[in-house]
């Protein structure tokens, strides 16, 4: 398929999309082209946004493809549809790092590394859809598991689990002692601590 017209049918389906576009559902749309050649023109469409000094880009998020606006122009954008983000509790943002640094993971685990009781805060972190049960563990009381989503992803703009920040990146919030507490308590393993 001929280069140009292929960018311009990934843009297309890129725009079209609900949810970021992967590269097995543009297969499905198009079985001819090959996945080597589906990157390469989505870096083109890439180059092509990132080059003009219009309002959106080509982010890859989720592991798919979406447009975003730039985040210069989102306050405007914000404006407009007067939306104003879901903002998370305290409560549901340090469950939900926990959920992510240490999915899958079970109630129970949350709550030791808290200290409190945190079935109101997953229930809230269920119904925004940021995280999901993944099945139950195979122990007495058959607790359920919990692991982030495409949304929780989606909403963070990360790419894929692997391109949340280390405690390392941020060292600037917490001090060198804030970073050894936090690793002992979301890298420690069960048995470490028994």
């Amino acid at each position: 398929m001929e280069r140009e017209k292929l960018i311009g049918i990934l843009e297309a389906l890129i725009f079209a999309s609900e949810k970021p576009l992967r590269i097995d559902d543009i297969k499905k749309a198009l079985p001819e082209a090959q996945p080597k050649e589906i990157r390469e023109a989505i870096g083109d469409l890439k180059k092509i946004y990132d080059e003009g000094s219009g309002g959106i880009f080509v982010a890859e998020v989720a592991r798919g493809f979406q447009f975003r606006t730039r985040p210069e122009f989102a306050p405007f954008v914000k404006e407009m549809l007067d939306s104003r983000p879901k903002k998370l509790s305290r409560a549901a943002m340090e469950t939900l790092s926990i959920i992510a640094y240490r999915q899958p993971v079970i109630r129970s685990d949350i709550e030791r590394i808290r200290g409190v009781d945190c079935g109101g805060v997953v229930k809230v972190l269920l119904d925004r859809k940021l995280i999901k049960i993944l099945g139950k563990r195979d122990v007495i009381g058959k607790p359920l598991i919990y692991g982030t989503t495409q949304e929780f992803l989606e909403t963070f703009g990360l790419k894929d689990i692997k391109s949340l920040p280390t405690l390392k990146e941020t060292g600037d919030l917490f001090t060198e002692g804030e970073i050894e507490e936090q690793k002992e308590f979301l890298f420690s393993d069960e048995e470490d601590q028994a």
